[in-house]
């Protein structure tokens, strides 16, 4: 019997969730990945002896009966992964201007920690968490049943901004900047991102946190390990230079060697601006999509330092620090050199469950691509002494001010290494560097929105950009995307059969 062939570029998130869902029904399925290893941003590198993650940091929604523990059940990665909890007390802490804040697991204990610092506002913040439940209600993956959807909540909050809704809800200026404080982890910008948005990633949050024991690669290597079991393919160092078509459809790939690798189906996984990069000599994509999608606006990018500690001497923090200088977290994307940094995101690494000692972490801050485009060309570990330049400089400044939150940090740290907008865009291939690819924004309508179906009927887009970037972000566009070829209702039936007996 006849299986059809699916060609998946990229072997990030969604390329792998999408290639077990396909696989697994019947599909014969093939991931080609440019790298020289699986998992796009699951990825995780090693320098003497400590180990660090590129992109998933950690996770909600994951305890017992919960969507992401759900969902890692049906996918077999319960085995594989340990995880271990952020301080159910503070999961974040956020800083401004010298005040801190933490945040608590669960909508009562949300609501009565910051009840503590704005009294006043008791009632609004037990309104404001019952939006978000209701919000997050409406999605069929929150439920992980297919007909289950209050599309008039989704519509309505998809369509009015983030700053509108809080600046409604809330009267207190501190509190509507304490509560979109964790907006480094979506990109979010006033006016344009989608309440919607911050409601899915405040309740995948509030419901619990973990970090991924010994680093996010765990995923990637438990995928790649499964999905080869039931019988798909995986190949690296198989960059895709071309998807070819004919008149009506695509035909297969083309890679760097020159080989052509036919297929029924291809899904791209890639940031939709390098996938329209593949589609050469075909009139099926028209010139106005294309001209669309090339002006999309991109999330925020990003500066990175990757900190080794000395043994045993900083004590493991159990929580995710955002710090600002100033009294709000919006703006910190725009900056002049002498007010860069605005603020940070620091955290560390779980080498070990329950860990007393940290060995190694990250302070990420925004950076705008254009301070690195002078050495856009140039390959990495190849830019020349003025870049390293750069990078110690900003590293120092990004150090000096985290050291403002945490006196005697730079004790503590044995050695460092970095990565700019340049580094992620080399190496993801998003477009400038961005962290999560496409903008969310209200102000465009449905021309700010990636579709994941294209007018070549067999090409189908997943990944970050087809609906939001994370765990469970992604998840929604990869079932999205199987849905066209798998029916939503066998998927969630899967699902539920896979828990069935927990």
């Amino acid at each position: 019997m006849y299986r059809q062939k699916v060609a998946i570029i990229g072997s990030g998130w969604g390329g792998l969730t999408c290639a077990y869902i396909l696989q697994r029904n019947g599909f014969d399925v093939t991931i080609y990945e440019q790298g020289t290893q699986f998992g796009g941003c699951l990825q995780c590198f090693s320098r003497r002896g400590a180990k660090f993650e590129t992109g998933m940091h950690f996770i909600g929604s994951a305890a017992p009966g919960q969507t992401i523990d759900r969902m890692m059940h049906y996918l077999q990665l319960s085995d594989d992964v340990q995880l271990s909890s952020l301080d159910p007390n503070g999961y974040d802490t956020v800083c401004l201007a010298g005040d801190s804040f933490k945040f608590p697991v669960g909508q009562e204990a949300f609501i009565e920690q910051m009840a503590q610092h704005f009294p006043a506002e008791k009632d609004s913040l037990a309104r404001y968490c019952k939006l978000i439940h209701g919000i997050s209600s409406a999605s069929t993956l929150h439920s992980l049943a297919s007909d289950t959807r209050d599309e008039a909540i989704d519509a309505e909050y998809q369509t009015r901004s983030m700053d509108s809704v809080l600046d409604e809800l809330f009267h207190d200026y501190t509190l509507k900047n304490v509560l979109a404080a964790n907006l480094p982890l979506y990109s979010a910008e006033r006016g344009k991102t989608p309440f919607a948005h911050h409601a899915f990633i405040r309740d995948f949050y509030n419901q619990s946190a973990y970090r991924i024991v010994g680093g996010s690669d765990a995923i990637a290597k438990s995928l790649v390990k499964t999905v080869t079991s039931i019988g798909g393919t995986l190949l690296t160092g198989n960059k895709v230079t071309e998807i070819a078509c004919n008149s009506a459809r695509a035909t297969g790939l083309v890679t760097e060697d020159g080989q052509f690798h036919d297929a029924d189906i291809v899904i791209s996984t890639i940031h939709p601006a390098r996938t329209l990069e593949l589609l050469v000599g075909t009139n099926l994509i028209r010139p106005a999509f294309r001209k669309r999608i090339n002006a999309m606006s991109q999330t925020a990018a990003v500066f990175a330092v990757y900190l080794k500690f000395k043994e045993g001497t900083l004590p493991y923090m159990n929580t995710n620090y955002y710090g600002y200088a100033q009294n709000t977290p919006w703006g910190c994307e725009h900056y002049t050199e002498q007010e860069w940094p605005k603020g940070f995101l620091y955290m560390h690494t779980c080498h070990q469950d329950k860990a007393e000692w940290a060995k190694s972490g990250v302070i990420l801050s925004y950076m705008n691509f254009a301070d690195t485009a002078r050495w856009q060309g140039t390959r990495p570990n190849k830019r020349g002494e003025d870049y390293e330049i750069f990078k110690q400089s900003h590293a120092e400044k990004l150090l000096a001010e985290v050291e403002k939150h945490f006196p005697g940090l730079a004790s503590a740290i044995e050695c460092y290494y970095t990565s700019t907008p340049l580094t992620y865009f080399d190496y993801t291939g998003t477009e400038g560097g961005s962290m999560y690819g496409v903008q969310k924004d209200i102000t465009l309508g449905a021309a700010g929105r990636v579709p994941y179906r294209t007018k070549i009927p067999n090409l189908l887009l997943a990944g970050q950009n087809v609906n939001s970037h994370g765990m469970l972000g992604v998840l929604v566009g990869t079932m999205v995307t199987c849905s066209a070829l798998v029916p939503a209702e066998e998927i969630y039936k899967q699902i539920q059969q896979a828990n069935g007996n927990r």
